[in-house]
């Protein structure tokens, strides 16, 4: 039996998770109801797939670099492939070099979107159509060439399954915090994606004085002295910097909390993922609209998003949108 290769050349974390619906539909598709899965080191798709039962392996690939250095990339590629033994290939996205990998690979079914010079490398007809609209999302891409390949995408939520060891991890580790548990994103992927400096200590300070329960800081080991910042200059309801939580330990944090508040990140795709109601500030970015658990927030204006849109999104806009919410499960100081 001959394994089917999924490729997904995007570099975020968001990106897996809004793609997981996808490759468990492919997989489904699939002999044995599985796939391999090749992403880019970036996304941490070995970690947060580690408990996805359609994957039956995460391997990565790198892409990245100079041009002397994406020809060598390129060639790994080509090797991995080759070792992998496929007789399908689909690509995710409309990017050309894992396509070509997978011609020089040998693997004769080749499935992507098709859209610009990717056309040239797949064995499907692709769906240049979509490409004529204006501005799709990616996500229409992917669902015209699910229909065109007669596969079933069952829903868009990605429903991500976490190991139960890091959820009963974090139980342990907090079980003293009370609730509610209210989880702030901090940082994003781009910095016209982060929030000024100055409305996060306006909001946190606002958010600690009026509800009740523990306020978790995450985002990484490059946002804690922001989270330390954040922590000094406010007061309240207690707060814990798990900035440095590995990303597992994070991704089940949200599992467990009662809301996510912050930007078009990682952690808001992940809060999602996991069923959390995530309230998202989308001032540089478009709307995602995936799932039902992403709750967009847009500048107080009212305008589209723009480069410098973060900082049209006032801390009262935000406290505005949440408090209905947190008032309606009980959380409030009043």
């Amino acid at each position: 039996m001959t394994p089917t290769v999924v490729i997904q050349s995007k570099q975020g974390i968001g990106d897996v998770i809004w793609h997981l619906p996808y490759v468990r539909a492919i997989a489904a598709d699939s002999p044995g109801g599985k796939v391999i899965f090749l992403a880019l080191p970036s996304t941490y798709a070995q970690e947060l797939l580690q408990a996805e039962p359609c994957i039956a392996q995460t391997v990565y690939f790198e892409s990245r670099g100079s041009e002397l250095k994406r020809i060598l990339h390129q060639m790994r590629l080509v090797s991995t492939l080759r070792k992998l033994h496929c007789s399908t290939a689909w690509f995710l996205d409309v990017t050309v070099r894992p396509a070509l990998a997978a011609l020089l690979a040998g693997i004769p079914h080749r499935i992507g979107v098709g859209i610009g010079p990717q056309r040239w490398f797949i064995t499907n007809r692709g769906v240049d159509t979509v490409a004529h609209r204006d501005d799709p999302y990616p996500f229409e891409w992917l669902d015209a060439l699910m229909v065109q390949m007669n596969v079933s995408v069952a829903t868009s939520e990605p429903n991500l399954q976490l190991p139960a060891a890091p959820i009963e991890a974090i139980r342990r580790k907090f079980s003293t915090h009370t609730r509610p548990w209210v989880v702030l994103g901090l940082g994003g992927s781009h910095p016209l994606k982060q929030w000024p400096a100055a409305t996060w200590v306006e909001f946190v300070a606002e958010l600690r004085k009026r509800f009740a329960g523990t306020v978790f800081l995450i985002g990484g080991p490059t946002q804690t002295p922001q989270a330390t910042d954040l922590m000094a200059r406010t007061a309240g309801a207690p707060v814990v910097d798990a900035t440095a939580l590995p990303l597992i330990q994070a991704a089940a944090l949200l599992r467990e909390a009662d809301l996510f508040v912050g930007p078009d990140s990682g952690p808001m795709n992940l809060a999602a993922a996991v069923g959390t109601p995530a309230f998202a500030m989308f001032g540089a970015t478009r709307v995602l609209t995936y799932s039902k658990f992403i709750h967009p927030i847009m500048p107080d204006d009212g305008g589209p998003p723009t480069l410098h849109g973060m900082a049209r999104i006032s801390a009262g806009n935000v406290l505005k949108r949440i408090v209905p919410y947190v008032e309606a499960q009980g959380v409030s100081r009043g």
